[in-house]
């Protein structure tokens, strides 16, 4: 009986130490690519968006000529983003707050669906589209780089103004 229960507890041991030891070179591993929200790396939004929101890339590099990108966009509510579309495939995911969006090339508030926290929506190139944040929202959106914004108005590129 002793035999047993000193086995048993060797054992027992054995994997507690090892599952400890995995985690631990898991975590090693995964620090430079994964992220908990306190950590995630906000700055300001660049140009392709007006002022105000913040943006953070995740993954990848979402200027380069080609490859994958993840980023974070953090809006004020009221935050708009004026009628566009992308060449490639954009994949958003609501993190928080309410998110809402418009197809067309004329913003009208009255014809945008609503997307709560844990929505997903993808949009296929070329489509022209608009979006507004309802409370402090962020979106995460993945694809293939580059991430081009392409106003349907070119007055509405925050890129172009002085």
């Amino acid at each position: 009986m002793k035999i047993n229960l000193f086995i048993t507890t060797a054992l027992l041991g054995m994997f507690s130490w090892a599952g400890l030891a995995f985690t631990s070179a898991t975590h090693d591993q995964a620090h430079e690519n994964a992220f908990t929200p306190d950590i995630i790396p906000w700055g300001p939004a660049p140009l392709i968006v007006r002022p105000g929101a913040q943006f953070a890339v995740l993954e990848g590099d979402p200027t380069a000529t080609s490859g994958d990108f993840t980023i974070r966009l953090k809006m004020p509510d009221g935050f708009r983003i004026a009628p566009h579309w992308h060449p490639h495939r954009e994949n958003v995911t609501v993190i928080s707050g309410t998110f809402k969006v418009g197809m067309g090339d004329e913003f009208d508030a009255r014809k945008m669906k609503t997307f709560v926290a844990g929505s997903f929506a993808f949009l296929d190139p070329d489509m022209h589209h608009y979006a507004m944040a309802v409370g402090e929202t962020i979106v995460q959106v993945h694809g293939q780089s580059p991430a081009q914004f392409n106003y349907v108005n070119p007055d509405d590129d925050p890129s172009k103004k002085k």
